[in-house]
């Protein structure tokens, strides 16, 4: 081989540094999918306060939200890491390659986590207390890949539990009580369980050849050549659903333009994912935070306007 076509020696420089190794760990260059948590947590805050919830709420909230998805990424890609070298997508992820180590990946996910933990100190008893019950979903959901046949029922838990913690920490006293969580909030974590299973369903109908290799369980998977028409029902329950919980909040006419924003959002992803390809379940699945703007726009809107 000669000079010119000889391949050069990787240098220094060229690797990547610490920080870069950790922020591709906690996804930092793809917020979407802090931003999926964050969107349906901020409409729970926003109507369990009746308007604006103060400054110190929404950066808990915001900031918690982060932090917690971004230590969430560094557990599930140590539980995950055997089967994430199966798959084209997740092959080269820090810890799957190898670039950064088990002990480091879970310690910086402890650090992010007490540092969310840290802000819900600040809250109220019934905020802790839930904090402690979405922790634990948190851990559960990696496993449940390997027994669930829909592990995206498990996912959609532990992505909406900062429902009801917005819930308590706006109306909560000091008592360990979690009574300050009505029984609505707790509804709506059911009606967002829904659009966790439409946007994950899409994401899992990426990966689905090489799940299918590995044992991974998945609903798109369980779904088999339904998957299409389930993801829409799916975005039906959950708008429907949402309207209609909405209206027992007492939100009107802008809140009810969100969900149509919403809804004419869901029915162009049909157009998406209809021929199942990669490139078009993926593209679904990273727009769907827009549907979740939609919705907390038109209920941020509808309260501020009474």
């Amino acid at each position: 081989m000669s000079p010119a076509t000889a391949t050069p020696e990787p240098r220094p420089g060229d690797q990547p540094s610490r920080l870069a190794l950790y922020l591709e760990l906690i996804r930092w260059d793809r917020p979407a999918g802090w931003l999926l948590l964050l969107w349906p947590t901020l409409s729970a805050l926003w109507i369990a306060a009746d308007g604006w919830p103060g400054w110190h709420l929404v950066l808990v909230f915001v900031l918690g939200t982060i932090l917690m998805r971004s230590a969430g990424c560094c557990y599930n890609d140590v539980v995950d890491r055997e089967f994430d070298r199966h798959v084209r997508r997740t092959a080269a992820r820090p810890v799957t390659s190898g670039a950064v180590s088990v002990a480091e990946a879970l310690a910086l996910g402890a650090l992010l986590a007490l540092g969310a933990f840290a802000l819900v100190l600040s809250t109220n008893p019934p905020t802790i207390l839930l904090s402690f019950l979405g922790i634990a979903v948190t851990l559960v959901y990696p496993w449940a890949k390997r027994f669930v046949s829909m592990p995206q029922a498990v996912l959609g838990v532990a992505f909406s539990f900062g429902i009801p913690m917005a819930f308590a920490a706006a109306l909560g006293g000091l008592e360990w009580s979690l009574g300050a969580v009505p029984p609505l909030a707790l509804a709506l974590l059911a009606s967002n369980l829904f659009w966790v299973l439409a946007y994950d369903t899409e994401y899992a109908m990426v990966d689905r050849d090489d799940d299918l290799k590995i044992g991974m369980k998945t609903s798109a998977i369980t779904l088999g050549r339904h998957d299409v028409a389930a993801v829409m029902l799916f975005y039906a329950l959950h708008l429907a659903s949402w309207a209609l919980l909405g209206r027992l909040f007492g939100l009107g006419g802008w809140f009810l333009l969100g969900v149509a924003a919403a809804a004419a959002q869901a029915l162009r992803h049909y157009f998406l994912i209809r021929a199942r390809t990669r490139a078009g379940c993926f593209k679904a699945f990273r727009l769907n935070h827009w549907l979740g703007f939609a919705l907390f726009a038109g209920t941020a809107l509808d309260l501020a306007l009474r």
